[in-house]
């Protein structure tokens, strides 16, 4: 199977199509994630990476979004304790692309 066979309405795969889908389906959530890349984007000049030159401000606006969208999405789990559903919830956003929803925020900037 190749790349374009695992696409999702035009996302990576199910997972990340549904937790993009989730994110923005909400007004307040909206509202939300746009601030937050407002503040990688503002933020993103003084990353160490870009001062030594590995990334651009560009990348680390990505970066730092994508790691924020993570982070924040998994710690909300509602499922604390080691059961079958958790692993299968943990297993799901494994496969989320939180760097192509960061490019999806990004770009509505």
């Amino acid at each position: 199977m190749n790349q374009d066979e695992k696409r999702y309405n035009g996302w990576t795969n199910y997972e990340t199509w549904v937790t993009a889908l989730w994110l923005d389906n909400d007004h307040e959530t909206q509202c939300y994630w746009r601030e937050a890349t407002r503040e990688c984007r503002i933020f993103s000049p003084s990353d160490d990476q870009v001062k030594k030159g590995y990334w651009t401000i560009e990348e680390a606006a990505r970066f730092w979004l994508a790691g924020r969208l993570k982070d924040e999405v998994t710690e909300r789990s509602p499922i604390y304790e080691a059961s079958l559903y958790a692993d299968l919830l943990g297993a799901a956003l494994q496969e989320v692309n939180w760097l192509e929803i960061a490019d999806h925020y990004l770009a509505e900037e």
